[in-house]
C-alpha cells in the first residue's frame, strides 16, 4: 500500500473516532438539559445557557479531531 494511501487511512480513522466522543457527548448532554428543563421550568433559562456552553466545547473536540485529520491527510506531521 502507497504512502498516500495509509495517510488517508490515518486520516479517515482519526476523524471517524475523533467524532464518536463529541456524538455521544452532545447525545447525553441534550438529553439531560431536556429532562432537568422538564422537571424545573423555572430554571430553563439557566439550564439553556450552561447546554450551551457545554455544546461548544464538546464541539470544539469534534473541530479539534478535524483538523488532526486535515493534517495527517495534507502530510503536515
Amino acid at each position: 500500500m502507497s504512502d498516500l494511501g495509509l495517510r488517508l487511512i490515518a486520516a479517515a480513522m482519526a476523524i471517524g473516532f475523533g467524532t464518536i466522543g463529541p456524538g455521544i457527548g452532545l447525545g447525553l448532554l441534550v438529553n439531560s438539559a431536556l429532562n432537568a428543563m422538564g422537571r424545573n421550568p423555572e430554571a430553563a433559562g439557566q439550564i439553556q445557557i450552561n447546554m450551551f456552553i457545554g455544546i461548544a466545547v464538546t464541539e470544539a473536540l469534534g473541530i479539534f479531531a478535524l483538523v488532526v485529520s486535515l493534517l495527517i491527510g495534507f502530510k503536515i506531521f
